[in-house]
């Protein structure tokens, strides 16, 4: 009996050997397509980065109701408020040699697109990009310099009138050759924008052209760090206006006043919109004092505005009234940074010096009731302090006090009351 049995289990053992096995290989191949499917899965999400920062802070002006550019004018009734300057989020998707980036803000004002845009490039010598959408301008450092990563709390008056909200929508080409490769020190960015600011619609056929040209150097074993640059603006927008006033000139009461252009038909002309800068960074660290930097930047050119605004517009102005009538400035502006790290601790110790000159034809007691608010020079010295908790918080103290010129133009015979005081916690990821 037991010499039947042994021969029995080895055939059935023969007969399912083959259904065993097929089911191992089915087990097999289904892990292998899991896992295939899971790494995909891991190498798309691989490339996405989602990071952001929210800049909560606490504000103190000498006056209620002041104009200011210490991140907007206050209340008509209030001098303190609290508020979220900035509240971002920003989603990126990377591969080599593509890039989509999508930005908004989120305050207590509303929800607003930021960035929107696209970079291809090449693949052979990976040195010539394209970039379309809403971006930064691409004009001197402290105009597309992060917000998140600014030592200061805000950019100076000059940024921030004539590059309202440092982005505009256009395309854009770069050349800027590998990491790896000797021309790494040269940098060379050009574009055409609408010229509105944002996500503003265009309302004209002029495009605006931006240019940026880099040069960079490390020395020292890069403790030293140098860049500069030089940039160009050349824009404008469609008179539609009634009246240009495109010079100045005193009249027969000895007053500086704009002029009325001498052209029959100024309507429809395209108001010019010229600016030329100059930028500088230089960094320097040592073991004992910390980073030292220093940056500055030049700006000077011809600006068309309004008689009471020299804001570059998001909406044509299109009312006969003399407040939207075309306005032709000359100006000037610069601004100053020194950082200072100190030593090993956690602090950075900040100095800026700013000026925006939105007239640098006339000066103080030439600027009468002729004129307005506008054509007055400002000035901006700002202290402040950074201390950074750790790699995700940091904590600003900073002041701004700001200074007008001396005019003949009422309520402004003197310094007005607008210095700003500014405590800011940002948390940043």
């Amino acid at each position: 009996m037991k010499l039947i049995k042994i021969p029995l289990v080895i055939l059935i053992a023969l007969l399912l050997h083959p259904i065993v096995s097929l089911g191992q290989e089915t087990q097999v191949d289904s892990t292998y397509q899991a896992l295939a499917r899971m790494q995909k899965v891991i190498q798309t999400l691989s490339k996405i980065r989602i990071s952001g920062y929210i800049q909560a802070q606490f504000q103190v002006a000498d006056s209620v109701g002041i104009r200011s550019f210490a991140g907007g004018d206050f209340p008509a009734a209030s001098d303190k408020r609290f508020a979220i300057r900035r509240g971002r989020i920003k989603f990126s998707y990377e591969t080599t040699l593509t890039q989509y980036v999508l930005q908004v803000d989120a305050t207590e004002r509303g929800v607003s697109l930021k960035d929107a845009y696209a970079k291809v490039t090449e693949p052979w010598l990976k040195t010539f990009s394209l970039t379309a959408g809403v971006m930064n301008r691409p004009f001197g450092h402290e105009v597309p310099y992060s917000s998140s990563m600014r030592e200061s709390p805000e950019r100076g008056r000059m940024s921030q009138i004539i590059f309202p909200g440092e982005r505009d929508l256009g395309a854009m080409l770069t050349i800027e050759a590998p990491k790896t490769s000797p021309l790494y020190f040269f940098k060379l960015e050009a574009g055409l924008y609408n010229g509105t600011g944002g996500t503003a619609s265009d309302f004209d056929k002029q495009k605006d052209f931006i240019g940026h040209l880099t040069l960079r150097k490390s020395l020292l074993n890069e403790k030293l760090k140098l860049s500069g640059g030089a940039s160009y603006y050349n824009g404008g927008w469609r008179l539609d206006t009634a009246a240009l006033y495109d010079r100045m000139s005193v009249n027969v009461t000895g007053q500086h006043v704009f002029m009325l252009s001498s052209d029959i038909n100024t309507m429809g002309i395209i108001l010019d919109r010229n600016y030329t800068g100059f930028d500088f960074q230089a960094s320097f660290e040592t073991p004992v004092i910390g980073s030292t930097t220093i940056r500055a930047e030049y700006i000077s050119g011809t600006q068309a505005g309004t008689r009471s605004s020299t804001a570059s517009p998001s909406v044509l102005p299109v009312s006969s009234s003399q407040q939207s009538d075309a306005y032709i400035r000359k100006f000037n502006g610069a601004y100053f940074y020194f950082l200072q790290n100190v030593g090993k601790l956690p602090l950075q110790l900040i100095i800026k010096y700013d000026w925006y000159d939105p007239n640098s034809e006339v000066v103080e007691k030439e600027i009468t009731s002729a004129l307005a608010v506008a054509d007055v020079k400002f000035s901006t010295l700002g202290l402040g302090l950074n201390y950074r908790l750790d790699q995700n918080i940091r904590f600003t103290a900073y002041y701004d006090m700001v200074e007008n010129e001396k005019t003949s133009l009422s309520g402004y015979t003197g310094d007005i009351k607008d210095d700003v005081f500014t405590l800011r916690m940002q948390y940043k990821f």
